[in-house]
């Protein structure tokens, strides 16, 4: 733990100079509008219109202080009784998974399919495969390659460096919210957890990332979608 702790301080440092809450927001768009930009090559859209959350960090980075791990901040979302819940900031801190082919910096989605990995999700900090059950998602028409994974899983995670999108096990890697970044995205301090239950007003800043959503992922409540499938 004091090594994660001391990793994550040293992370702070080499990101206290990067990009506003604002714009790595517009690079969260970007990196998904392009991921599914390739529906044979995409997440398969079946498995967005079922997850309860989406999280999206563009160019997650190397951190070999101390310990080899990646380290990169992002967004996640969740759906809601009214659609989907404005950005909650959040980091993620991995255990070398490995940036894929010697890349130096990586993007990764992952989705929360269940509402086991919404508690998850809703809480402060959690670790994939220790906490939550993950797998590696499946890319375009490999949607069914697994179906008892996918059935159980609480977490399914992909990366994309190179060019190269696919799944990939992220186990070990720690997702964090980040309190300071969502003060700052809006404007005064917001619990993440009433931010993804969607208690908080998106910030204008946000709306193109939801109507993102929205397109690929729909836009339909928690509620409807229950209804759904009864």
């Amino acid at each position: 733990m004091k090594l994660l702790a001391l990793c994550l301080a040293f992370c702070a440092l080499i990101f206290a100079q990067e990009e506003t809450p604002d714009k790595r927001l517009r690079h969260s768009t970007e990196t998904f509008r392009e991921i599914m930009a390739t529906p044979d090559k995409a997440i398969p859209r079946d498995l967005l219109h079922h997850a309860e959350c989406i999280v999206i960090v563009p160019g997650m980075k190397k951190a070999a202080f101390v310990v080899g791990g990646e380290y990169g901040k992002g967004f996640a979302s969740c759906r809601t009784s009214t659609g989907w819940s404005g950005p909650a900031a959040v980091s993620l801190v991995g255990g070398s998974f490995g940036l894929q082919l010697g890349a130096d910096s990586t993007d990764v989605v992952l989705l929360i399919m269940n509402q086991g990995g919404l508690r998850h999700m809703l809480s402060d900090k959690f670790t994939i495969g220790a906490d939550a059950t993950a797998a590696a998602g499946p890319v375009g028409r490999d949607a069914k390659a697994d179906t008892d994974i996918l059935l159980h899983a609480e977490v399914l995670s992909w990366s994309r460096s190179r060019g190269i999108f696919a799944g990939i096990s992220l186990n070990g890697t720690v997702v964090k919210s980040d309190p300071g970044e969502n003060e700052k995205l809006y404007g005064h301090a917001e619990h993440h957890n009433a931010i993804l239950r969607g208690d908080v007003r998106s910030p204008e800043a946000a709306h193109v990332l939801t109507s993102e959503l929205d397109e690929y992922a729909g836009h339909e409540s928690t509620a409807d979608r229950q209804k759904g499938k009864q």
